[in-house]
């Protein structure tokens, strides 16, 4: 069962960690509902394997980069299963779906943290434009 978001509606914040947190939520229901949490030999339940599973986003990351690797300028590599959409593109919906289905398997508030670490981000010093600027500033 996923964990209710803490803050209340009013704040701005709490529709994106909801929606986030939805999403996570039917990528997991999805991922079950496809067998991925089964032995479908026997119908019994799996131990997922959490390190496997960072891999295969991982995996994905990799084929995003793939895809923006072989693109050439004016010349965008297409995805082979969506071609209406370039292959990056897919791969990182591929790797959003991953963790939205790892997310939610772990019980993780993933949009409360997302909002969170977005608002952390905002106020942090190596983050500051001036900063980044400064030698040896954060560049990349």
């Amino acid at each position: 069962m996923m964990p209710v978001f803490k803050l209340s509606p009013d704040n701005d914040n709490y529709s994106h960690a909801a929606a986030i947190n939805l999403f996570a939520a039917d990528c997991h229901a999805q991922s079950r509902k496809a067998g991925w949490y089964t032995d479908l030999t026997t119908g019994k339940a799996l131990d997922r394997n959490v390190p496997e599973m960072l891999c295969l986003i991982h995996s994905e990351i990799s084929e995003a980069m793939e895809g923006y690797r072989k693109s050439k300028p004016g010349k965008t590599l297409m995805d082979d299963k969506l071609p209406n959409r370039p292959m990056a593109e897919v791969e990182l919906a591929d790797a959003m779906i991953r963790i939205g289905d790892l997310a939610a398997f772990l019980g993780y508030d993933l949009g409360g943290a997302i909002v969170e670490k977005m608002a952390f981000n905002a106020n942090r010093e190596d983050h500051k434009i001036e900063n980044r600027l400064k030698a040896g500033g954060k560049a990349f």
